[in-house]
């Protein structure tokens, strides 16, 4: 699944590629990208009772997939997670914009009990009682890019003058079944939004391109032997993923600034460095260490980090890349504007 571009490696138009699309295919931008995460910090230590994990698995978690602190606050309501980014992305709408649709991406299928309508509800905290709200969630950690691309089809196909969409995205680690994923991550709460529209001043999305492998479908009732097969399986998947979402965009590795990944661990991104060949510094692990996976929200939180650093370049690409349980590969190439609403 990826968003239809023009072949951009044509010698004879001098247009920009992101300028060369064929006629109705206006470009998705993401007017603003804001991200939320809880004051309150622990270190995973402090989570082996709830977690039921040992001394030792701790060590690994620490000295292997490079874990060390992360965001967790139980006693947060859910819509209290969700709406400090959400208002700070639709405090780029402009006078006479209206957000028509509202995206609650999400990876856990059950965030709230079933008579509540997140989406719904977040929409009518936020003052979008008019706007379609409609949650997201199977591409797990992908959902959040996959809603980029499904809020743009909705604006192309019905969105008329002045009209936005909004991608929010965000839960928590309620319970120890959900937080700890046995052998990869320890989950954490954070949130992220994104304000989208066609032709905005905002960056620019190039191309979505994702794989799923269906029969990791089950992924907490794996055999020994599936869980060593995915594994072995991972690297050369998400480096085939991100090769078609270059391809779509015109662009090789050597042409991104940066890849900024999904947090699930430091040992999976270095199989998958190896893989791509490129120098480790290409792809932003900082974050690792400093949060831990946020499920959806990881490549927002990223992207929010180096943006408030002063890293993002103006006009350069970057690869948002994530992989969801299940098991969902995506990668997503969008070019960097400095002059639009993400600052």
């Amino acid at each position: 699944m990826s968003l239809p571009t023009a072949d951009p490696r044509t010698t004879t138009d001098p247009r920009p590629a992101t300028d060369r699309r064929p006629a109705g295919d206006r470009p998705i931008t993401l007017e603003r990208i804001e991200s939320y995460l809880p004051e309150r910090s622990v270190r995973i230590e402090e989570l082996g009772e709830r977690l039921g994990l040992h001394r030792a698995q701790l060590g690994v978690f620490r000295k292997f997939y490079g874990l060390d602190r992360l965001r967790y606050d139980p006693g947060m309501p859910l819509l209290d997670l969700l709406r400090p980014a959400a208002r700070g992305a639709l405090a780029a709408l402009p006078e006479g914009g209206r957000v028509d649709y509202l995206a609650y991406a999400h990876v856990t299928q059950a965030v709230a009990p079933a008579h509540v309508d997140v989406a719904r509800e977040i929409g009518d905290a936020l003052g979008l009682a008019d706007a379609e709200a409609f949650g997201l969630s199977h591409q797990a950690c992908v959902s959040s890019l996959g809603a980029i691309e499904v809020l743009g089809e909705l604006l192309r196909a019905e969105g008329g003058e002045g009209a936005y969409a909004l991608m929010v995205t965000g839960e928590q680690a309620y319970s120890p079944v959900v937080q700890h994923v046995p052998n990869t991550s320890i989950m954490a709460d954070a949130a992220a939004s994104c304000l989208i529209t066609l032709d905005g001043e905002g960056d620019v999305v190039r191309s979505f391109a994702t794989r799923t492998l269906g029969e990791y479908a089950q992924w907490l009732e794996l055999t020994p032997e599936q869980n060593t097969e995915f594994g072995e399986r991972y690297g050369g998947r998400i480096a085939e993923v991100i090769h078609q979402a270059l391809e779509e965009a015109g662009l090789t590795l050597d042409d991104v600034e940066l890849v900024i990944p999904h947090n699930v661990n430091k040992l999976a991104w270095r199989q998958t460095i190896k893989e791509l060949g490129v120098a480790p510094e290409k792809v932003f692990l900082d974050n690792v260490p400093r949060y831990s996976h946020t499920f959806a929200s990881d490549v927002f939180v990223n992207y929010t980090t180096l943006r408030d650093e002063g890293r993002l370049v103006d006009g350069a690409p970057y690869l948002l890349v994530s992989v969801g349980l299940g098991a969902t590969f995506g990668a997503m190439v969008i070019t960097h504007r400095a002059g639009g609403g993400t600052r």
